[in-house]
């Protein structure tokens, strides 16, 4: 049975540890009477509804939408998708039906609430699943500061063709925060460009060669002296919520470039306005921000020297259908209680290698 598609996508988190094999939960849910109930809130279509019915047959799929979410996860067992309404995860929790959530999205802060994290629920993201994507958006807001595109387009407008200094990627030392999946493909797209890439990661290892350095988050204050540009890719946890605060942006170059393609509130979005406009950073690239939609009378749409881009990072056109992928192949281990793929550790927010991998 297939509820008719509708339009959406989702985030989240869980798993206590990060198990080594599908937990006895999930078994349990594979081997229920009543069919397995599948609830889906991204950009589904017939044919993503028709392949996930292939990877789970006899299931009940259901496309839920946004609006219908939070009422139809309370009967869910399975939930494939990116919540971007209120949900009642104490109610869900309750239930006792809920065994596994599988993130459409990497970022996965949104649900990691206590009552998730107290409950035996199974979450999986989609870590790395974007790198592609993400990295080619990290190189366009980077050479668009380098090469003072902000300035061109507002002298285009006015009709002034005059030129204006503009700076160099070639040889530029790099500061990669967060060497997951995004940090890592973003790190093999730079090393062409002769850069110097120091970085830093909670799993401070597999050090490929074209890094010089990588350190465990506690040497960021060594890092932040070292580098023209840094770019932020860590996930959105108590531990990295603001951690680029006035302080850390004090100990870069003067004149260093910032690129958050992160989550926004990792960054103090005040402290940042304030190191653009005194020249400390000579400039931001931004495609998250602390409140999205940035409000409209946030200073940094006045900031000449910020390109600002409406979270769209993870955009592909092979987007939800790499979703569709990972969610079918972990549907699959999920029925034949094997491991899944990009577990998430409830202590950490994220995947754990070798959980945390490149999937396509």
């Amino acid at each position: 049975m297939v509820a008719s598609p509708m339009r959406s996508y989702l985030l989240c988190y869980a798993g206590h540890e990060t198990p080594t094999s599908t937990p006895s939960s999930l078994l349990r849910s594979c081997g229920q009477k009543s069919p397995m109930r599948i609830v889906l809130c991204y950009d589904v279509i017939p044919r993503h509804v028709e392949q996930i019915a292939v990877a789970a047959p006899g299931a009940d799929i259901v496309a839920a939408g946004q609006e219908g979410l939070a009422v139809a996860l309370l009967s869910a067992d399975v939930f494939c998708g990116h919540a971007k309404v209120p949900i009642p995860w104490q109610d869900v929790v309750a239930r006792g039906r809920l065994r596994w959530i599988q993130s459409s999205a990497a970022g996965i802060d949104h649900c990691l609430v206590p009552p998730v994290i107290a409950s035996d629920i199974v979450v999986t993201s989609a870590s790395g699943l974007f790198a592609d994507s993400v990295a080619e958006q990290t190189l366009a807001l980077l050479l668009g500061l380098l090469r003072g595109l902000p300035v061109f387009f507002r002298a285009a407008q006015r009709k002034e063709f005059i030129r204006r200094p503009t700076r160099d990627l070639h040889g530029a030392t790099i500061g990669i925060a967060g060497f997951g999946g995004n940090g890592r493909r973003i790190a093999e797209l730079l090393a062409p460009f002769r850069t110097r890439i120091l970085a830093t990661d909670v799993f401070p290892h597999d050090k490929p060669p074209h890094v010089e350095e990588l350190w465990s988050p506690e040497r960021l204050d060594d890092l932040l002296p070292e580098v023209d540009v840094l770019i932020i890719c860590v996930p959105l946890t108590e531990r990295t919520r603001g951690m680029i605060d006035a302080a850390a942006l004090a100990r870069m170059r003067r004149g260093a470039l910032l690129v958050n393609v992160a989550r926004g509130p990792v960054v103090v979005e005040a402290d940042l306005v304030g190191a653009l406009q005194s020249g400390q950073l000579s400039g931001a690239g931004l495609d998250v921000t602390e409140v999205e939609p940035l409000p409209a009378d946030s200073p940094l749409w006045q900031l000449e020297n910020v390109i600002i881009t409406p979270h769209v990072g993870a955009q592909s056109t092979r987007r939800n259908d790499n979703v569709t992928e990972l969610f079918c192949e972990n549907l699959r281990r999920y029925t034949r209680g094997e491991a899944l793929l990009n577990m998430v550790d409830k202590r950490l927010g994220f995947p754990a290698p070798p959980d945390r991998q490149r999937l396509f």
